[in-house]
């Protein structure tokens, strides 16, 4: 693959593609600026500064681990960016290092203090008054005390695991009679509450972080010794799961053996507190093997993901306003409060729903419990990929086998740090008479279909659900998705061979309105790309627009630089990822990108081209990466109505508009965030316009 410089010597100093890992730490940072941004509900500006540390966490467990195992097993080859892999490595180690010091500086100069400006005390311990202090000592004797385990470091206790993500004092202690200086690490007990309530005025909510609790009672911890200082510390693990499949193995135990392993991963990252001493910073360095490269000095608190819990402060105007997600008019009660016939409903047209503007209950979710109950129905099959600890989802097709239904539910056991939730839902499906398989070896089942079978006059029908989001009724609250409901035998046809070739040995490769990877979906995406770029070469009207999550695969990217070449307009919305570089003249000047995110996260997968005037749409579950390509089970379905594709037209001309609130990527790899116009009056907000959209379908049918 060229990897060289895209040509001309105005252009010379940029590669071909994005660094991956470093557009990635892009999309983290505009989740962070929303964190920092005045116009942001202030609420929901201390959630983002919970996400940021979150999906960093994420991200160093998996790709950062990643990329050092392989530099050390000298697998390690250059970017598709050009970039060495320790140089890479070096580069967003730093980059990382970058962002969560600016976190945590706003964090404690900006946000705790407008926190308290609103009565929202995260407070320390001399904040208190003597009554406060006494009873939270008491409170600490009987509630905390009692579940804390310091663990000493000396030649009888030799240095104790530490487990990823787990928040740690380290803690030197002296003997009174001796002059040695000893260690001991204190784990801060994850399962209480982080942020510790405290009695409050009325209107107001008072916190104190648990570990300047538990550090204002270490005496009690070590009677007898004088505490010398303390220090938070924090570890973070490789936690990528590898499996090594082969056609004879179970893969559940084959899972549950790695699962076991990775709590035990080598550490990658060493976040400490600015206040830490030298000496206990050369021990935890020594211990744990890390080196300078890898630890993170913060000031402030560690680990805010703790900022999650002010979720639940009862104070909406320091929120974004609630919405209420509304029934798509398919599915709602008649004006006689009737139930709807949702499989009536669905068998007059093709429905497409649109999470969490509209409701996953009220539709997925009840579409299943219904078709469990009904006698009607002979058979359901579905795919699993992520779902909720407590999924109806899984009641109802519980219920339907022991009702005596034939249910098929194809688990991903290997949906990354699901996997265990997904083993514990896989056998107790199995105990219920569900038929469950875990795919083909080798690839990851993401698809997300469903199929009802249904006896209806002496004759079967067969009800399809694709949609591009997981089945999962709680991240349906908060991520963006569309899920397409159907008859149509076409796609009937195609999900029945689909199914059959994910449970038995079919080997399928006749679809009609599907496009299935690994087999057919690059495939049938460059072909579609390369019609609008012959179109454009004619000089016919041409138009590719593509809203994924992530947009990495450079066979898609140079197929999107030449149509770019050839004249096609080609326009980019993409959530994370982008290693696409737009805006390079002579590679990609036709090509725009822009990034939506805020109070919802935006997951749905779009694929439309003009197709000389008859639109070709699809929708689906994949991202333009390698894995979902080549190495995932992955379905992409065409839209036919013209309302939807009509819809989807719409849609994107609001999320590309130059009037709404978005980042633009710029040919030099950087996003800067558009939302306000050349007079400072705030731009267009995508979730709201699209939330009042939805909710006066009725009238407008504005996306239906």
């Amino acid at each position: 693959m060229d990897n060289s410089p895209v040509g001309s010597d105005e252009r010379a100093e940029y590669s071909r593609y994005i660094d991956r890992e470093m557009s990635w730490l892009a999309f983290n940072q505009r989740v962070l600026e929303l964190g920092e941004a005045s116009d942001v509900p202030l609420l929901e500006r201390a959630n983002f500064l919970a996400i940021f540390p979150s999906n960093l966490d994420e991200w160093f467990m998996v790709r950062v681990a990643g990329l050092k195992r392989r530099i050390d097993l000298g697998l390690a080859v250059p970017t598709p960016a050009g970039v060495p892999p320790r140089k890479e490595l070096a580069q967003i180690r730093n980059r990382a290092r970058e962002l969560q010091i600016r976190h945590a500086e706003h964090f404690r100069d900006e946000v705790r203090p407008k926190l308290a400006e609103e009565g929202i005390h995260i407070l320390g311990w001399d904040d208190l008054g003597h009554e406060q202090q006494a009873r939270l000592s008491e409170i600490f004797t009987n509630d905390i005390f009692p579940v804390l385990m310091p663990l000493a470091v000396d030649p009888a206790h030799p240095f104790p695991y530490i487990s990823g993500l787990s928040l740690n004092l380290s803690v030197r202690v002296r003997n009174p009679e001796a002059s040695k200086t000893d260690f001991a690490r204190l784990k801060v007990p994850p399962m209480l509450p982080r942020l510790y309530p405290l009695d409050a005025p009325d209107g107001e909510h008072w916190y104190i972080l648990l570990e300047d609790l538990i550090a204002q009672h270490l005496d009690l911890l070590f009677p007898g010794m004088e505490v010398i200082d303390h220090h938070a510390f924090r570890v973070t693990r490789n936690e990528d799961v590898t499996i090594e499949e082969d056609e004879t193995e179970n893969l559940l135990q084959a899972l549950e053996k790695e699962l076991l392993r990775r709590r035990f991963g080598p550490p990658i990252r060493l976040e400490v507190s600015e206040d830490m001493d030298d000496e206990t910073l050369e021990l935890l360095k020594d211990e744990l093997d890390i080196t300078d490269d890898e630890v993170t000095v913060l000031s402030g608190p560690l680990d805010l993901t703790a900022l999650f819990a002010l979720g639940g402060v009862n104070r909406p105007e320091l929120k974004y306003e609630t919405h209420v997600p509304t029934t798509h008019p398919a599915f709602r009660m008649s004006d006689a409060n009737e139930e709807p016939d949702m499989f009536a409903a669905i068998a007059q047209r093709d429905i497409l729903v649109h999470h969490p503007y509209e409701s996953f209950s009220t539709s997925v979710v009840k579409f299943i419990e219904k078709a469990a109950a009904d006698p009607d129905v002979l058979a359901i099959k579905q795919t699993l990929y992520r779902t909720s600890g407590d999924s109806p989802i899984i009641a109802a097709l519980i219920k339907a086998a022991e009702s005596g239904k034939q249910v098929l539910a194809l688990v991903e056991i290997k949906a990354r740090f699901d996997e265990q939730n997904n083993i514990v839902w896989a056998r107790k499906l199995e105990k219920a008479g569900v038929h469950v398989v875990y795919g083909l070896v080798g690839l990851k089942t993401h698809c997300k279909l469903l199929q009802v079978i249904r006896r209806e006059e002496h004759r079967l029908r067969i009800y399809n659900h694709i949609g591009t989001g997981n089945y999962n009724p709680k991240t349906s609250r908060i991520y963006e998705d569309f899920g397409l409901f159907t008859v149509n035998e076409d796609v009937s046809g195609d999900l029945t061979r689909l199914f059959n070739q994910l449970s038995g040995y079919a080997i399928e490769r006749d679809f009609k309105r599907l496009l299935v990877a690994p087999l057919h979906l690059r495939k049938g995406l460059t072909d579609l790309i390369e019609n609008e770029r012959q179109a454009a070469l004619r000089g016919e009207a041409s138009r590719i627009r593509i809203k994924v999550n992530s947009m990495v695969d450079e066979q898609l990217i140079d197929a999107l630089y030449a149509a770019s070449q050839a004249g096609v307009p080609v326009d980019i919305w993409v959530r994370g990822i982008c290693s696409l570089r737009p805006g390079v003249p002579g590679l990609s000047e036709t090509i725009r990108v822009r990034s939506v995110v805020g109070r919802y996260l935006e997951h749905s997968r779009i694929f439309s081209f003009h197709n000389g005037g008859d639109a070709q749409i699809y929708i689906g579950s994949a991202d333009m990466m390698h894995r979902n390509l080549d190495r995932r089970i992955e379905a992409l379905v065409r839209l036919t109505d013209p309302t939807h594709i009509e819809n989807m037209h719409k849609l994107f001309d609001l999320g590309m508009s130059d009037e709404s609130s978005t980042w633009h990527l710029q040919a030099n790899g950087e996003w800067f965030r558009r939302h306000t116009d050349e007079h400072g009056k705030p731009l267009v907000d995508v979730h709201n316009t699209v939330m009042q959209l939805v909710a006066a379908r009725p009238t407008l049918h504005a996306l239906r």
